[in-house]
């Protein structure tokens, strides 16, 4: 018997969660990258320097630690050396780079990840699962409420700015945050909905990493791996590991058991293409060609990294369900095992 979207989210979640699932709608499609238009103004969030004083206030400022130092969830949630700003560039600010004020804005939507509609806070407990090969913080907590806080006032006050509107940015309840801002309830002030309609603030210019041409040549890890010693390997060393000071990676491990898991987005190589033709090398960004971003993006996502956490011991299995899309998963490369053969474990210690 096939289940709805709705019925499958009272199924599986607490009863505390029942009212927040009820309220999630389920004809919502799956985000999309989009070409970047030339000359596109983008959302600009208020200087960090804003953030009011108070308890609403010490949520967003702990939003932000967390995201710009993840690290300090290690062991606990984090399970590799990434920290959320690797790839949301600018401490979530950035356009182009999957912003955070663009993706509040987006949330709640179905995923086809894991087939059902999505609130923000579980887009974010996905990113704890996924990117950081970790074990997401419970529903409702601290964590999690103070990364939809600082994700909420990052879009909203750059929204209130748009529409002229200099007042504080208003507080919302923790059980609101965690929902998103996609909502027909959400509160917001009366110029920012006659400026822009639901539909646009799911879609804010620059959400995301901006869709490129496909390459004309078939990407070749490689010809990819020249790409990686000419422009990569400088910041994230020939082995892929990254640059580590004092027990903090400053520089990010691109694969291996460090790094993002099997079942990352940034593991399927359009993915990747598009971030890394976006914006790196880091603090250069659109410096590679179309080509060269895509074959580099097949090098490092040509190698093994941590086992996706929904493989039940069938890779072909797993591959089969989650993985027909750009990606090496379950595919050999110049004769080695297939890859997610020997993947790495998922939420290590950082002693192991």
């Amino acid at each position: 018997m096939k289940v709805s979207h709705l019925s499958w989210l009272i199924i599986s979640l607490s009863p505390s969660l029942l009212v927040q699932a009820e309220e999630l709608p389920d004809k919502q499609t799956e985000l999309v990258a989009k070409v970047k238009q030339v000359g596109q103004a983008y959302l600009v969030p208020r200087d960090l320097s804003s953030i009011p004083q108070g308890e609403f206030g010490d949520k967003v400022r702990l939003g932000y630690q967390l995201f710009v130092n993840s690290q300090q969830m290690r062991d606990s949630y984090v399970g590799n050396n990434l920290n959320c700003s690797n790839c949301h560039m600018d401490a979530g600010r950035h356009a182009n780079a999957a912003p955070l004020w663009a993706a509040y804005f987006a949330y709640p939507a179905y995923r086809k990840k894991n087939d059902k509609v999505n609130s923000y806070e579980e887009r974010l407990q996905g990113c704890f699962t996924y990117s950081m090969n970790g074990t997401p913080p419970a529903s409702g907590s601290k964590e999690l409420v103070a990364l939809s806080a600082y994700s909420y006032w990052l879009g909203m006050s750059g929204l209130m700015d748009q529409a002229g509107i200099t007042t504080a940015v208003a507080e919302l309840s923790d059980s609101d945050l965690i929902k998103g801002g996609k909502r027909e309830d959400m509160l917001l002030p009366e110029a920012v909905k006659t400026a822009m309609t639901q539909p646009e603030r799911a879609a804010l210019p620059g959400k995301g990493f901006p869709k490129i041409a496909a390459p004309k040549l078939a990407y070749s890890p490689k010809r990819g791996s020249e790409v990686y010693q000419a422009h990569c390997q400088s910041c994230h060393g020939a082995d892929g590991q990254g640059y580590e000071s004092a027990g903090v990676y400053s520089l990010p491990p691109l694969w291996g058991p460090q790094s993002f898991n099997w079942g990352a987005g940034m593991h399927r190589v359009n993915t990747a293409a598009y971030f890394i033709y976006e914006n790196m090398p880091f603090s250069k960004s659109v410096q590679l060609s179309n080509q060269q971003a895509w074959d580099v993006a097949a090098y490092i996502n040509a190698q093994e990294r941590p086992q996706d956490p929904r493989f039940t011991g069938d890779i072909k299995q797993l591959k089969d369900k989650y993985h027909k899309h750009q990606g090496y998963y379950g595919v050999s490369v110049d004769g080695k095992p297939e890859l997610g053969s020997k993947a790495y474990g998922n939420n290590p210690k950082r002693s192991d």
